[in-house]
């Protein structure tokens, strides 16, 4: 099975380096293609190409994976997502795997991820895709981050009949410490809030911080909290029957 790993923090981060040891040990036919810088926060944006349609990229070896093929590409990851299901890196990947971030993506926030977006991205053109994130910004337990990205994995590669995204979070624990994998809802707000403060003269000052507010139980954002890792099935993007607009001229 033929596997694209992408990432929004940049092809020399440690998590891409770390995603794609776990996607190789699975067995896995993988080849890289990521932002050649961080395009954090970029969602499913589709930007970077330049004059003439171009898609500009160049390949990097990367150290501890010899014979693996990468691309540090000028794009956003769901930029890079949209042209890997077009063939932009050579075949058609069968699966997408986006991370490992640095940086949770739970909630209602995971909007704003370029992980996510990527993953997003590739499942809205029919290449299920697995998100992996860690729950801290400054990640310590990277050998946590692995296990569980290789359980998410294993879980995945045998549930790729439709073309959805599975959003695995993990915390930032000693692996004897963390409490498992589970299955997390999405809670209604992500891990930062964002405040607005001082305004000026053409300028509004925006600042983020960790969110107080207590999450519903069994919501990823309350899961992480108590120490568990977290999958999440998601969809995007899908009509609502909330509304009835069956009436409108």
């Amino acid at each position: 099975m033929r596997a694209l790993i992408t990432n929004d923090d940049g092809i020399q981060s440690r998590g891409i380096h770390e995603l794609a040891r776990v996607a190789i040990a699975a067995g896995l036919d993988v080849q890289i293609a990521a932002p050649e810088t961080e395009r954090s926060g970029s969602s499913a944006a589709l930007s970077a190409l330049a004059e003439g349609g171009r898609l500009l990229m160049e390949e990097r070896p990367l150290e501890g994976l010899d014979g693996v093929r990468a691309h540090a590409v000028q794009a956003t990851p769901a930029m890079i997502a949209f042209a890997a299901t077009r063939g932009a890196f050579g075949a058609r990947p069968d699966v997408l795997l986006s991370g490992i971030n640095h940086g949770p993506n739970t909630g209602t926030a995971i909007l704003h991820s370029g992980t996510v977006g990527a993953a997003f991205t590739a499942a809205a053109h029919g290449v299920p895709a697995l998100a992996v994130s860690f729950a801290t910004g400054r990640p310590n337990n990277w050998e946590t981050a692995s296990q569980f990205a290789a359980r998410g994995l294993a879980w995945f590669l045998q549930h790729t009949e439709d073309a959805y995204v599975l959003n695995v979070n993990v915390p930032d624990l000693p692996a004897d410490q963390c409490r498992g994998l589970r299955h997390g809802g999405l809670a209604h707000f992500g891990a930062v809030q964002a405040h607005v403060g001082e305004r000026g003269s053409g300028y509004v000052t925006i600042t983020f911080a960790e969110v107080d507010e207590l999450p519903m139980p069994d919501t990823d954002v309350a899961l992480l909290r108590q120490g568990w890792a977290t999958a999440t099935a998601l969809k995007a993007p899908v009509e609502t029957s909330a509304v009835d607009v069956s009436t409108i001229s």
